[in-house]
């Protein structure tokens, strides 16, 4: 290889990783943001074999995109999991309120507060 193409692939791979980092960040849903920090990782291997520093790129690519990618995508399933849980469990009209809290006016049996005193 030649030392242009060295140094424009070095190039290359730095603007990536600046656009990866930035993506990653203000991505609004969670599972595209976790494609982009995965190849983020991923270009970040790249650089590091391209600094000759083979044993940091293995590392970078089996921790940074393998074991935190899947960590990251079994917490969003779990998170999902739960959400779907908590909106079944609150209720099939998913209005939030909970009428059980309140006081049943009919339950007394006619009766007011005043006279249960």
């Amino acid at each position: 290889m030649t030392p242009e193409l060295t140094e424009a692939i070095k190039i290359s791979l730095l603007v990536l990783l600046i656009v990866a980092a930035v993506a990653a960040s203000v991505m609004k849903k969670l599972v595209p943001a976790l494609i982009v920090f995965t190849s983020f990782s991923l270009i970040m291997a790249l650089v590091w074999i391209l600094l000759e520093s083979p044993d940091l790129a293995i590392t970078e690519a089996a921790v940074g995109a393998g074991v935190s990618g899947v960590l990251f995508y079994m917490a969003l399933r779990r998170m999902e999991q739960m959400k779907r849980s908590f909106i079944e469990k609150d209720g099939a009209d998913g209005d939030g309120n909970d009428d059980d809290d309140k006081p049943d006016e009919t339950d007394g049996g006619g009766e007011n507060d005043e006279d249960q005193r």
